[in-house]
């Protein structure tokens, strides 16, 4: 019965024989396959070296808000800086002048003019407005940021004047010999000149700085309200000082800057500034000849206020 049991027939004879051949071709294959692709074993440390990188490379959000605030705070600061180039105390006063002053009287702007910061001036201002008064030069020498040198300077053009108490009069007392200059003198010298009431002043002086200065006295017409015979009646006791004429540098101002000035008009400052971006550096008045938006007269108005350094 057990013959029956392992009896097989031809065929099947053969699959056996292939299964078994098969079998022993997986074994001897599954043992040469290592002989022949060595395996090496990853101890992960090229894995590891990824993920530090990785690590390294990741910046947090704050950090970017930090580095961003800190680029804006150092574009502001350099902005600040070149703006600051153009205030008056940060230009050293190179231009000041010395003149003789009470600085009792003067205004902020005189003392600048005379080559003081305006905080200076200023604290000046202030002591005066609370009462204060220099009797003397030195003062005045005393002043907080008046360097003992600045003083020496200033100290031949101090003049104090007396002053004498006069009952139930309010308005400065005219005085005719006296000569001011129209590019420097404050509303409260201009007074002191006959026919040169409050208002006047007060014209002077916002023509002087809407302009830059005056280069004449005819000038004085313009001013609002100033009729022949007043003007006639002023005109003995008016100076000019041109050097303080504060000029337009053509080859770097704005078309803004250009048409703050009351003798520019918006068109004619686009056309300036449109000229030189095209030709380039300009190099004195008669370069504007070419354009039509500017006449003869215009021309000769305003030579006196521009710099083609």
């Amino acid at each position: 019965m057990w013959k029956d049991f392992f009896y097989f027939s031809k065929g099947q004879r053969i699959g056996i024989i292939v299964l078994i051949v098969l079998i022993v071709l997986a074994l001897v294959v599954n043992y040469m396959l290592p002989l022949f692709f060595p395996v090496t074993e990853k101890d992960g440390t090229a894995f590891l070296n990824e993920v530090e990188q990785f690590k390294r490379s990741l910046v947090s959000r704050d950090s970017i808000r930090k580095t961003e605030w800190q680029r804006q705070y150092e574009e502001r600061q350099l902005q600040y800086k070149l703006n600051y180039k153009t205030f008056p105390e940060n230009k050293k006063n190179e231009s000041y002048s010395l003149f003789i002053f009470d600085p009792n009287a003067v205004d902020s702007a005189t003392f600048v003019h005379l080559g003081l910061k305006p905080f200076i001036a200023s604290n000046i201002l202030k002591y005066r407005k609370a009462g204060g008064r220099f009797k003397t030069k030195e003062d005045f020498g005393k002043v907080y940021g008046i360097t003992p040198e600045k003083f020496k300077e200033l100290e031949t053009y101090i003049a104090i004047a007396e002053i004498k108490p006069i009952k139930n009069e309010t308005a400065p007392v005219k005085r005719t010999d006296i000569i001011v200059d129209l590019n420097s003198a404050d509303t409260t010298l201009l007074m002191q000149v006959k026919g040169i009431g409050r208002g006047y002043a007060k014209g002077i002086v916002r023509f002087r700085q809407q302009t830059g200065g005056f280069v004449s006295v005819d000038q004085l017409s313009e001013i609002y309200g100033m009729r022949p015979e007043n003007l006639e009646k002023i005109r003995p006791y008016c100076t000019i000082n041109a050097a303080l004429i504060q000029k337009i540098k053509v080859n770097t101002a704005t078309a803004q800057r250009l048409d703050a000035h009351p003798y520019i008009n918006f068109y004619q400052s686009k056309a300036i500034y449109e000229l030189r971006r095209n030709k380039g550096k300009l190099r004195d008045i008669s370069d504007l000849k070419v354009l039509p938006e500017l006449t003869a007269e215009d021309l000769v108005k305003l030579k006196p206020y521009l710099s083609f350094e």
